[in-house]
């Protein structure tokens, strides 16, 4: 019971880390705009992160998302020390990089995690390879449609707002930064809390106190939600430089085109039980509003660095992961 409580203390914990680690991803461009404070725009996410609760429970009726992630490992296979490996390696990995202020994936860091102290303790045959393919898969695509959506967006709203007096256009664009921005946060809180109740719920099954992903309480995801609303709270300004700036420069205007196209992709990949990265979903709906307005207004420099962090993170979390298990295993923790 001891190490099923630590795993669930470190799971929240994580949770937690989360909600400050890709704050950024739903405030960055309201903060760069000035529409609101960055003590009021941590608020506001926080607000629609726990909201997202209720939208999961009560609108869509189901947690498809933490189901997904709760079948990355064969379930013969999995014991409460893989679990709190897999955790502790995904938590180094969130510190590390966002006191480098990468915008990196709090997702596959614990998918990562999670299978490579499956892998260290019972080999390849112990992961489910579709289920991480799929995942993985994402990584390409998040950003690629996150890009192609907002482009298409931005494209029309131009287009629509083409004889609308500028100070009018942007006047009317401030708030709905908001509407944007609170959307945008709504999908962050549906798509990452489930993943820490998907790892949570395995290791209530390992355990033995549930036999599946939908008999979990009602406390385990409200403690969930509530994380990293509570994480989205305490910021993320490190990573807030990076997104709101350093990727283009954004106006109200392209702030609102790329969060409804990043709140539109995570609201698809929800319905299809995907658990994607909010940080890959605004970065690439970032890089389309940029591109629309010319293609050198992207620092590319910038973003290909970024892939670089996007795509060793699962790799890295796994090779961590795993020596994590061999020491936890050599000190003879079950």
């Amino acid at each position: 019971m001891t190490l099923l409580i630590l795993v669930i203390a470190l799971a929240l914990i994580f949770d937690f880390i989360n909600g400050f680690h890709d704050a950024a991803n739903s405030i960055a461009t309201i903060v760069t705009t000035r529409v609101l404070t960055p003590f009021q725009a941590v608020l506001w996410a926080a607000a629609f992160n726990f909201i997202a609760f209720f939208v999961a429970k009560y609108i869509i009726g189901e947690f498809g998302i933490a189901d997904t992630v709760s079948k990355t490992v064969l379930r013969e296979f999995i014991t409460l020390p893989i679990i709190l490996s897999g955790l502790l390696a995904a938590i180094s990995w969130n510190l590390m990089t966002w006191w480098l202020g990468i915008p990196s994936s709090s997702s596959h860091t614990l998918i990562g995690g999670f299978a490579g102290a499956a892998i260290s303790a019972a080999g390849f045959q112990s992961i489910h390879v579709g289920v991480i393919v799929k995942i993985a898969s994402f990584i390409i695509l998040a950003p690629v449609i996150g890009l192609l959506i907002s482009s298409i967006i931005t494209i029309s709203v131009l287009w629509a707002f083409k004889r609308v007096n500028a100070r009018t256009a942007e006047n009317s664009f401030r708030k709905l930064q908001l509407v944007s921005s609170g959307l945008f946060s709504l999908g962050h809180g549906l798509n990452d809390s489930q993943k820490v109740m998907g790892i949570i719920a395995t290791a209530m099954i390992s355990y033995g106190s549930i036999d599946s992903v939908e008999a979990m309480p009602d406390w385990v995801p409200l403690s969930c939600f509530a994380a990293i609303g509570l994480g989205t709270m305490s910021g993320g300004w490190r990573i807030v430089k990076t997104m709101g700036s350093k990727i283009t420069k954004v106006t109200s205007l392209e702030g609102v085109c790329a969060e409804t196209a990043g709140a539109l992709t995570l609201f698809i990949t929800e319905h299809l039980k995907i658990p994607v990265s909010t940080t890959h979903t605004i970065t690439g709906a970032i890089m389309g509003v940029g591109a629309v307005k010319r293609l050198s207004a992207v620092r590319w420099g910038i973003t290909i660095n970024l892939m670089w962090a996007w795509i060793l993170t699962i790799p890295v979390s796994a090779v961590l992961a795993g020596l994590i298990y061999l020491l936890i295993s050599t000190l003879g923790l079950r």
